[in-house]
């Protein structure tokens, strides 16, 4: 097929490369360019706008930070939806974006013509380039299976929660429990270390033990060795801003999530006092092991 894809972060990238490989012909744009420098030597074609990446193709795929860029990239002047797109061309977003967003460009999209499908992902930079993410879809059955050959290349496991929005719904209320659960193993390890213990032995038991998941191992092991800043996988600025969508979600909803809006409560100290915004999420460590008992200084 021909394909497009727009934003080429850590996830995009892996996934760009993988539909290359699966022998689609896929223009790619990035604002960054040189980002597309090892996608052009796999055989990419750099595009000058989004526009330009779309011209034609049979599905466009879009993988962006935030409801902004997405924004941005969909329905500027030179925008996904400015390009000569054929009737019935596959409009797959793979961004975490906001529910009122995500319903809104499904939108834009139907008005052009092309079939949307709702549809962020889970997983790792290096499950991206192994073509192993679950992608969490909300779609028409018939465009899900239209699109089933084409998003086999990036992926191992597809779960349609329902139509369009479900997607981004349940990627929401995953990444709002991941908070609340990195935030708490936080509190555990910084209780942990105020108590004297071996942070190094209290990860490895709690990354075997019954309150793990593959985010909370993962966290507390970084936490332990104070390791923030390199390979970083996930921002905290990037977990606060999917915490906040989440949240317009739950209001939205007529619900509350006080769990969450603690997780929020850290989040926003991290990166907006403490200026650790581009740091691993398991710097919420720091929060954690600052706080103090009132009247305890």
């Amino acid at each position: 097929m021909k394909v497009a894809f727009v934003g080429l972060g850590q996830m995009g990238a892996g996934m760009a490369a993988r539909l290359i490989g699966a022998g689609h012909r896929v223009s790619v744009y990035n604002r960054t360019s040189s980002k597309a420098s090892a996608l052009v030597a796999l055989g990419a074609r750099l595009a000058i706008s989004p526009a330009d990446a779309c011209d034609g193709v049979d599905a466009v795929f879009c993988m962006v930070a935030d409801d902004a860029a997405s924004r941005a990239l969909w329905l500027g002047s030179r925008g996904v939806l400015s390009a000569a797109l054929p009737s019935g061309a596959l409009a797959i977003e793979c961004s975490t974006l906001s529910y009122e967003w995500v319903m809104e460009l499904a939108g834009h999209v139907a008005g052009h013509g092309l079939r949307y499908l709702d549809c962020p992902v889970t997983g790792l930079p290096a499950n991206a380039a192994e073509g192993s993410l679950t992608l969490l879809v909300g779609a028409d059955e018939t465009v899900l299976e239209d699109a089933r050959g084409l998003l086999g290349a990036v992926s191992n496991r597809i779960l349609r929660f329902g139509n369009v929005g479900t997607g981004t719904a349940y990627k929401l209320i995953i990444n709002l429990m991941g908070a609340v659960q990195i935030a708490s193993a936080a509190e555990g390890m910084a209780l942990a270390q105020r108590a004297g213990l071996d942070l190094n032995v209290v990860a490895e038991a709690i990354s075997s033990g019954q309150a793990a998941s593959p985010q909370v191992a993962r966290n507390v092991r970084r936490m332990a060795q104070g390791d923030h800043d390199h390979n970083v996988v996930f921002t905290s600025a990037l977990r606060l801003k999917d915490v906040e969508y989440a949240l317009k979600l739950v209001q939205g909803l007529e619900m509350v999530a006080p769990f969450g809006e603690v997780a929020k409560q850290g989040l926003v100290e991290l990166c907006q006092r403490r200026g650790r915004a581009l740091s691993n999420e398991s710097s919420i460590f720091e929060v954690a092991a600052s706080r103090r008992a009132p009247g305890s200084d």
